[in-house]
């Protein structure tokens, strides 16, 4: 089923998921997934990180075992940078093997100590490349707080414009610890007549490492209210746990009653702070 057919009916609730470093057995995913059983998200979307081809494998492996396994619709990223035309349609021709018809297109993170050669200058190439070359739905990410590397908000929105020209049927955003953030861009996008369903992604924070290591790849705004509870609770693994998991629980709450499309929960490979962020706001995503 096409992700973006799922907007139709009623909010969305996915979730996002990684394999496992190439240090740890393939296993851990799996009790991962196991883990996560009775939440019923719309979908699970599998990142595609470092590591080539052996990586795009792992990928397809994990999101055909949610689909075929689990009984619920998958989404395999794929990062264009440094891939070949003949790269792309090869890992194209895998999911159709796999029955998976979901593809998060993304450009992918720039690393200055890596020749970074490939065909797919801009996500927006790649997605146009899909969907010349195959049947499939193609999703796209988003930057409430602007892209990094866009010159101001204008250009950002402009290039998500073109990107979602280029066939892009819904939009998943970075994640976000203040919801104004997700409002502005939301205007911003209406304005350029960007009108896909756009899912605001949340982290639940549960240790301060991931706090340090967001703000560093990705410059997200830390709130007054966000910094504080790290502060009080960070000597406290289980209260900070808590405290996060409540944060993110409070921002779900607010978008729900500012009609967000839906929700896509980056778990961190966390069935538990899955379980309770679903147990406090699943019954809000389906009034």
């Amino acid at each position: 089923m096409r992700t973006s057919e799922l907007f139709k009916d009623k909010k969305t609730l996915s979730f996002e998921v990684f394999p496992p470093k190439r240090t740890a057995p393939m296993d851990t995913i799996y009790r991962t997934l196991e883990g996560l059983k009775g939440l019923e998200p719309d979908f699970i979307s599998v990142t595609y990180g470092a590591g080539g081809s052996e990586n795009s494998k792992n990928t397809l492996e994990i999101a055909r075992a949610i689909k075929s396994d689990h009984g619920i619709e998958s989404v395999a990223h794929l990062p264009g940078i440094g891939l070949t035309r003949g790269d792309v349609l090869e890992f194209l021709r895998a999911l159709e093997e796999a029955g998976i018809e979901n593809i998060l297109a993304l450009r992918g993170d720039l690393n200055p100590d890596i020749k970074q050669d490939g065909d797919f200058k801009y996500a927006s190439d790649l997605v146009e490349f899909i969907n010349e070359n195959g049947d499939f739905n193609v999703i796209g990410a988003c930057y409430p707080e602007v892209h990094g590397e866009a010159a101001s908000a204008d250009e950002d929105i402009r290039a998500l414009k073109r990107k979602v020209d280029a066939g892009t049927g819904h939009l998943v955003t970075q994640l976000f610890f203040d919801n104004r953030h997700f409002y502005d861009f939301m205007d911003r996008a209406a304005a350029v007549g960007i009108d896909v369903p756009v899912e605001a992604g949340i982290m639940p924070v549960t240790n301060r490492k991931q706090v340090e290591r967001m703000v560093s790849l990705c410059g997200v705004d830390l709130p007054e209210k966000f910094v504080k509870i790290m502060e009080r609770y960070e000597r406290d693994p289980i209260a900070l746990r808590d405290a996060g998991i409540a944060y993110a629980v409070d921002q779900i709450v607010d978008l729900v009653t500012q009609d967000v499309d839906g929700v896509h929960l980056y778990t961190m490979n966390n069935p538990y702070v899955a379980h309770r962020i679903c147990e406090a706001v699943g019954s809000l995503m389906k009034a």
